[in-house]
């Protein structure tokens, strides 16, 4: 059934981002084409950038929560020899290397500042970011000619591998890289700090994110229709949390706010502390923890509600 038809739309949404549209735009089609206020997304992309955007629509927007904070996996350009002032290709160029600068950038070079940005560091995100500075947007203060420092953050890049290299016709340096870090991490900052590290600047030219947490933007839609495809809440919660399955008479004291009285030992092993309870029918009762010896409801995230 269209999900236009449907009294209550709610599950999840993978969304192949297209270039050229803000994360805000995707979620205004969404509510278009499911006819329903009620939609968030779990981490922006900018502008420029495509690829997975996580969409909770109705009820299932609370599971944004525990989504967002999940590890993501990037593919991207860098071109080194150039800087932007939005460290990408947005932006305007500020500063640009010479021939003999760019001829010492060997592939040991890269190689070793690579290595230097790669594990937990301390980033310092883009000026022209979502990030608030006194209850403004870090971006909005930016383009206003305001003075922007932004406090580095502690971020954990697990992989950043070179695909390919590429020497263009002005003799300046792309690279063709893969990534995977923490939420938070920017990687447009990335290809700023290899290019100030190198001497020769850098910006991002190209951004997709492929994978956040265990979704992949493979099983993503390109078009928001009214019959989109929304994942069950059972499902992504648990997958993201792990599943605690309840019978049917815990799963109705879970709804009305009882405790599951001694209950805390069948934690014990499971994928997070605060895994998702499911019903014998396979819907999603809520979210729990452990309160003592007992279990309780975190979050009351009942599908029925």
């Amino acid at each position: 059934m269209p999900a236009s038809l449907l009294a209550a739309p709610n599950g999840v949404l993978l969304v192949d981002k297209p270039q050229a549209i803000t994360s805000h735009d995707v979620v205004a089609r969404a509510r278009r084409a499911l006819n329903t206020r009620k939609i968030g997304h779990a981490g922006t992309l900018d502008p420029m950038a495509t690829g997975l955007l996580i969409l909770g629509v109705g009820p299932a927007t609370r599971l944004l929560t525990f989504i967002v904070g999940l590890g993501k996996t990037y593919e991207a350009t860098v071109l080194l020899g150039v800087a932007t002032d939005s460290d990408d290709a947005d932006g305007i160029e500020t500063a640009w290397a010479d021939a003999e600068a760019l001829a010492a950038v060997t592939d040991e070079r890269i190689a070793a500042g690579i290595a230097a940005l790669t594990g937990e560091i301390d980033q310092i995100p883009s000026t022209v970011s979502a990030i608030k500075v006194a209850g403004r947007r870090a971006y909005d203060l930016a383009r206003a000619g305001e003075s922007v420092e932004l406090a580095a953050r502690r971020v954990t890049v697990d992989r950043f591998d070179i695909v390919r290299r590429r020497d263009t016709a002005e003799g300046r340096i792309e690279l063709d890289v893969v990534v995977d870090c923490s939420s938070g991490t920017y990687i447009r900052a990335l290809a700023r700090d290899l290019g100030a590290a190198l001497g020769v600047g850098g910006h991002l030219t190209a951004l997709r994110r492929t994978r956040i947490g265990a979704f992949d933007v493979g099983d993503a839609v390109s078009e928001i229709t009214a019959d989109a495809p929304l994942l069950p809440p059972a499902q992504v919660a648990a997958s993201v949390l792990g599943a605690l399955p309840v019978t049917a008479a815990e799963a109705r004291d879970l709804r009305h706010g009882k405790r599951l009285v001694g209950a805390a030992p069948r934690l014990e092993g499971a994928m997070t502390p605060t895994p998702a309870a499911i019903d014998p029918d396979g819907r999603l009762v809520g979210i729990v923890e452990r309160r003592g010896a007992d279990i309780k409801s975190a979050m009351n995230m009942a599908e029925d509600t």
